[in-house]
């Protein structure tokens, strides 16, 4: 069921933020704002801020941000309703339920979690007492698997027949089919997805059933691996396997490990590390990676990152920078399975992944490793490899403290290495600008910004949409001017503008001035549009056309600058990029 949106509002605003969090995280005043440890990531310097007057919190390290129903969903991992009822519950208020299309859409997924539910609970039951399940269980025990691990982590039997667990649960073919537990055969008769197969379930983050992983047993027919389709409550591009197991220790430890498959995560959990996850069936996404941000910093991978496909250096560096966290690589002794490993040498496996290298030195590593530096052309060979590996890397620093290993250990001269780099014999990609996170540089449009948000007093109406020209800004702008709040103002934004309010609303005003910091914004959009109308009067067949306005606006620059007549200045200036926007030459 949905809640009706003024108790949700009311549940916000009787939301002591300071005391929630305070609940788990040790705050203390600093200026106008509340620091310190974030909660989400390990960390040893605060970077957690909460603006207690605008009732939201933004980490600087991690970028966990939101206001106190966020929170209550983050920290407890639970979804929207469950985090009101539980701020309700707290402040005491009274909730009133709607019937809304959110309510249905809560009620379908509770009746699909409920069938996924009961299927793993006879799946695994069929696993541990049917006569038919018998070669299944001798499988799992040659695996090394024993019955603690079966019931740990649900194991389950589908056996070999059409339609036993759909019969046996009376699934409805709109459950079954939702689910992916079953489909409609060409007879119209509702049929098992999975037959004859060793059966692992998939949980999400909160821990419920959501897919299963199905293992054909060795000599039998049928593809090895089957796992259940992208459904409404399964989306395998982002549900990782393991991760509701794991998330304690993956905060704890500020790094989560990433295999290929289900096996390898029990073997990890066995061993005593129990911060690893799979992919089900996919590789690693951009979604995979930023939902384990939320929980840690670093990511090591414990499968061959070199071999993972094209373009998958590229892929590991753009999520460094997009996301702020550090890709590194387990390399297993000989090659080894980490499930294999887990039960012939666990310490091995430990030790493997306190060893993990970032990924630009396993690359490294692995080309110095298999040369020839016993001779002068094996070196040439082998540091030339190395260096069109280290120049994929977008940071110039980080490339450059590689350059000076390779030249020590090939006992070539690093400018040399360098000057391949800078010639093109090697060059470094240019990063997607798709991908790069929005730059943090300090704009006077930011500054204003902030004071909008936070001290929206001293703009008054000195401030206009037309001084914003980053599309960005404009909307972060419009959402204030037209929102009713301010968590109105972050939902009406959309999620780039969205998330510029949040971060400023976590920053701290230094040294306000309204009317000195407008200036200084209408100052920069003036200088820009100086730029712009005398280089089209350089392009122009008639520039004394243009130099009227070149004349006025170099003079209103001036003012801007005379604290006498900077508001007068401020207001010609809004008004001339007022009327350039209607005309639509701001842009030009």
């Amino acid at each position: 069921m949905g809640i009706a949106d003024d108790d949700v509002l009311k549940v916000r605003d009787q939301t002591d933020i300071v005391a929630l969090i305070s609940e788990v995280v040790a705050l203390r005043k600093s200026g106008s704002r509340w620091t310190g440890l974030c909660p989400f990531h390990g960390e040893k310097t605060a970077s957690f801020s909460v603006n207690a007057e605008l009732g939201v919190y933004l980490c600087f390290g991690c970028q966990a941000k939101g206001d106190a129903i966020t929170f209550v969903r983050e920290h407890h991992h639970v979804d929207f309703v469950g985090a009101v009822e539980m701020l309700a519950a707290r402040a005491g208020i009274q909730l009133t339920y709607t019937t809304s299309g959110e309510g249905e859409g809560r009620k379908q997924r509770a009746r699909l979690i409920e069938a996924m539910t009961r299927a793993v609970e006879w799946y695994h039951d069929r696993l541990l007492t049917s006569p038919d399940a018998g070669e299944a269980r001798s499988y799992l025990r040659s695996r090394g698997y024993g019955g603690d691990d079966v019931r740990r982590f649900q194991m389950g039997w589908a056996p070999d027949d059409w339609d036993a667990l759909c019969k046996a649960l009376k699934l409805p073919a709109e459950v079954a089919t939702e689910t992916g537990l079953g489909f409609v055969n060409s007879r119209g008769r509702v049929q098992d997805s999975f037959r004859g197969r060793v059966l692992f379930p998939i949980f999400d983050v909160r821990g419920d059933p959501v897919a299963f992983g199905g293992r054909v047993l060795p000599g039998h027919d049928g593809s090895k691996y089957k796992n259940s389709a992208s459904s409404s409550i399964y989306d395998k591009g982002e549900v990782l396997y393991g991760l509701n197991w794991a998330k304690n220790d993956v905060v704890n430890h500020d790094e989560v490990v990433v295999c290929e498959g289900y096996t390898d995560v029990i073997g990890f959990q066995s061993a005593g590390i129990l911060r690893a996850v799979a992919t089900c069936g996919t590789a690693l996404t951009d979604r995979h990676v930023a939902t384990l941000r939320r929980f840690a910093r670093k990511i090591v991978l414990a499968f061959d990152a070199d071999a993972a496909g094209q373009g998958a250096a590229e892929r590991f560096y753009e999520w460094e920078q997009k996301h702020e966290l550090d890709v590194h690589v387990l390399a297993l002794p000989g090659g080894a399975d980490p499930a294999d490993l887990a039960r012939e040498d666990p310490g091995a496996l430990a030790d493997a992944v306190r060893d993990a290298r970032p990924f630009l030195g396993f690359r490294v590593e692995r080309v110095l490793g298999k040369a020839n530096l016993s001779t002068p052309e094996g070196r040439a060979r082998a540091a030339d490899a190395a260096v069109r590996a280290i120049a994929e890397h977008p940071n110039q620093m980080v490339r450059d403290q590689y350059l000076m290993e390779v030249a020590d250990r090939c006992r070539v001269d690093v400018e040399a290495l360098r000057a391949a780099v800078r010639t093109g014999i090697a060059v470094a990609p240019r990063p997607s600008a798709t991908v790069t996170s929005r730059p943090r540089t300090e704009t006077p449009a930011h500054t204003v910004l902030r004071l909008a948000v936070q001290q929206p007093a001293e703009v008054g109406d000195l401030v206009h949409e037309s001084l914003f020209l980053d599309e960005i800004d404009a909307a972060a702008f419009r959402a204030l001017v037209e929102a009713t709040s301010f968590h109105d103002a972050v939902e009406r934004a959309g999620p780039e503008a969205g998330e510029l309010l949040l971060r400023l609303a976590a920053e701290e005003v230094l040294g306000a001035s309204g009317e000195e910091d407008v200036a200084h914004l209408a100052d920069d959009v003036a200088g820009r549009m100086l730029v712009a109308l005398q280089e089209e009067a350089r392009a122009s067949d008639d520039p004394l056309s243009l130099s009227e306005q070149i004349g006025w606006l170099k003079l209103r620059r001036e003012d801007l600058r005379d604290e006498h007549r900077r508001r007068g200045a401020i207001d010609e200036l809004v008004a001339f990029l007022a009327d350039r926007a209607e005309e639509g030459t701001i842009g030009e």
